[in-house]
């Protein structure tokens, strides 16, 4: 009983913590923010100008996380975490001063950068959401990893001139099949596609380990059920055994107490 209770108080205390975070609004305003800062990436690749529009979203992303700075919310985290909440910061202000990444290459060496330091801090928003044992928040997460990453290749990629085609070489693209039917063609696919692959492997590698996860759980969960079971049968031949032994200790006491 013990256990069933410890496990319980466990569950109970994990699941209120998913809706922390759902509540948190700063979170999910950060998390847009980041979010729209790869398009704006790739419009400046595919354009060859400067983008007031891009600008201003690398602005807004870090004037967001600024914010929640000044609020006491990040700088709780640990001192590595603080080191790259700050370069992040500093990656989308030069971001958004640098020439057009197709006519400089420091220019595009950084926004990679940043791009590569956005996906680690947007997986840090997340990572109390897609914990292992959620299940169905991972697949769902998985599927609009796919749909999103399958309209940035429809939109940047001159090969897949439909949402389908996209969603096609998404998916061979984050699985890692490499059919060769459709492949990038253009630089800012191909540095998308580098993208694709590592949230492909991530939020495959949650996915599998998750279903790994709740197999494994539900033979812990057999094999306890039948420990207990065992040990409240042995439980309760002792106590039959004691009460036996109970009653002979009285009989002898009576015969004792009886007069020779």
């Amino acid at each position: 009983m013990a256990i069933h209770r410890l496990r319980s108080a466990l569950r109970a205390h994990s699941g209120t913590l998913p809706l922390r975070v759902l509540r948190d609004p700063d979170r999910w305003f950060i998390l847009g923010t980041l979010i729209a800062t790869i398009p704006a990436f790739y419009l400046e690749m595919l354009t060859g100008e400067r983008s007031l529009v891009a600008a201003a979203v690398y602005v807004v992303a870090a004037l967001a996380m600024l914010l929640r700075i000044a609020r006491r919310q990040v700088l709780m985290a640990s001192r590595s975490r603080r080191w790259l909440v700050w370069a992040l910061i500093a990656g989308l202000l030069l971001a958004a001063l640098m020439p057009p990444s197709s006519t400089s290459s420091l220019a595009l060496s950084l926004r990679l950068l940043t791009a590569l330091l956005t996906l680690l801090h947007m997986m840090w928003l997340l990572q109390h959401l897609l914990a292992r044992d959620s299940l169905p928040a991972l697949l769902g997460a998985a599927v609009l990893v796919l749909v999103l990453c399958g309209a940035g290749f429809w939109w940047i990629e001159p090969r897949t001139p439909t949402l389908q085609d996209g969603l096609w070489l998404a998916f061979t693209t984050a699985a890692t099949v490499g059919y060769g039917d459709v492949v990038p063609s253009t630089p800012a696919s191909k540095v998308f596609a580098v993208f694709v692959v590592l949230l492909g492997f991530g939020i495959l590698s949650l996915v599998t380990a998750s279903i790994a996860a709740m197999w494994v759980e539900s033979s812990e969960r057999r094999m306890e059920d039948d420990i207990l079971r065992d040990l409240h049968a042995e439980i309760g031949q002792l106590r039959a055994e004691l009460r036996a032994t109970h009653e002979e200790l009285k009989a002898l006491q009576r015969r004792l107490d009886q007069p020779p």
